[in-house]
C-alpha cells in the first residue's frame, strides 16, 4: 500500500492556481518548465499531426495564463528517421539551464515499443531562441532492458551532471552527463538502475531534485494515455545519493516498487481530473510548484496542464497542497 505524507509544515500556499489556469492549457502532456527573467516557459510532448511544429511551447507571466510560442522544431530531426523509424513525435521534453544555455532533451519513440532516443537541442535565450539540435543522447533497442524516453537532467552536490530516463521494461534508469556539453559522459558508461516495479507494474517519467542532503526521486505509475480511464498516479522516494538506493517514507525500496503517493485523481476534491503523472518540479525562491498534466473527465479525458504548490513535511517530505 501506497501512503501519501501529510503536510506537518510547510509555507502557506498562494491562491490556488489550478482554479485560475486560462490560455493555452489543453491538451498539455508531460509538462516540463522553467523560468527566465519574468517569463515562465512550458515545453510539452507534441505530434507531427497536430500541427505547429515539433516540441510545443507556451508562455505565461503569471503561472495562471498561457500563450503558445513557436516551437523547438519545425519538422523532425534528420537523425531521428534512422534512428527510430516510424517516429511521429517528440515526446516528454525536459528543460534545464546549464553552462550559458537552455539544454532540452527531448524523446523520439513509437509507442509500446523500445526502439526509442533521447536527443537533445540547446538556445542561448528562450526569449528569442536560437535552436541548436545536439543529436542523440542515448538510445535503446530491442535488445536492451530499458527504455530511452521520458529524460530528466540534474546536477548533483558535486557538480556532475545526469540523465535519468525509462518508461516500463526494468524500469527507470540513469546516466552521466557531460556538464560542458550535456551529451553522454565519455568516462562513465555505466547505466544506473534507480526504481522499477514488478510486472504487470508500470512506471515511467523520473524527475529528481535536490533538497535538504537527499535527491528526491518523482516517478508516474499505473497508465497514461487512456484519457478519463487513465490510472496514472505520481509517488516519490529519497536517497544520499543520486544513483540511489531511493527509499520511501517507510523504508521500501523504490527498485522495488516502493513510493510515498503525492498526486492521485482521489486526491482531487472536485474529482474532475484523473491520471495526474508526468510531474516536474519549479523550484521558485519562497515556493516550489509542482507541474504535470491530468485528464479532464468534464471534457472527453482531454490531458490538461495543472499546477499547485509543493510543501513539505517536518521531516523532509513533499505534499501537494
Amino acid at each position: 500500500m501506497i501512503l501519501q505524507a501529510q503536510a506537518q509544515t510547510a509555507p502557506s500556499a498562494p491562491a490556488p492556481l489550478n482554479a485560475h489556469l486560462a490560455g493555452d492549457i489543453a491538451p498539455v502532456h508531460d509538462p516540463a518548465i522553467i523560468r527566465q527573467g519574468d517569463t515562465f516557459y512550458l515545453f510539452t510532448t507534441s505530434q507531427a499531426r497536430d500541427g505547429k511544429g515539433l516540441i510545443h511551447i507556451r508562455t505565461s507571466q503569471d503561472l495562471a495564463t498561457w500563450t503558445r510560442a513557436p516551437s523547438a522544431f519545425a519538422e523532425m530531426p534528420a537523425w531521428v528517421q534512422k534512428a527510430v523509424p516510424g517516429a511521429r513525435g517528440i515526446w516528454a521534453p525536459d528543460v534545464s539551464f546549464s553552462n550559458g544555455e537552455y539544454r532540452v532533451y527531448y524523446s523520439v519513440s513509437t509507442f509500446g515499443k523500445n526502439r526509442s532516443a533521447i536527443g537533445l537541442v540547446t538556445t542561448p535565450s528562450l526569449e528569442k531562441p536560437v535552436w541548436t539540435d545536439k543529436g542523440l543522447v542515448i538510445a535503446s533497442s530491442q535488445n536492451d532492458d530499458f527504455n530511452a524516453i521520458d529524460p530528466n537532467a540534474f546536477t548533483d552536490a558535486e557538480g556532475r551532471q545526469w540523465l535519468a530516463f525509462g518508461s516500463f521494461w526494468s524500469g527507470l534508469k540513469l546516466i552521466r552527463l557531460d556538464p560542458k556539453t550535456g551529451l553522454r559522459a565519455a568516462e562513465d558508461r555505466k547505466v544506473h538502475a534507480i526504481a522499477a516495479r514488478r510486472s504487470p507494474g508500470a512506471i515511467e517519467a523520473p524527475f529528481v531534485i535536490r533538497r535538504g542532503g537527499y535527491y528526491f526521486l518523482f516517478a508516474s505509475f499505473d497508465f497514461c494515455c487512456r484519457g478519463a480511464a487513465s490510472t496514472y498516479y505520481t509517488v516519490v522516494g529519497r536517497s544520499k545519493d543520486p544513483t540511489g538506493p531511493y527509499l520511501d517514507r517507510k523504508g521500501r525500496k523504490m527498485s522495488d516498487g516502493g513510493g510515498l503517493l503525492v498526486l492521485h485523481a482521489d486526491l482531487d476534491p472536485t474529482r474532475r481530473y484523473v491520471g495526474p503523472g508526468h510531474i516536474a518540479i519549479l523550484r521558485e525562491p519562497k515556493q516550489d510548484y509542482i507541474v504535470y498534466h491530468a485528464y479532464d473527465t468534464q471534457s472527453r479525458g482531454v490531458p490538461t496542464l495543472r499546477i499547485q504548490p509543493l510543501g513539505w513535511t517536518g521531516d523532509g517530505w513533499p505534499v501537494a497542497l
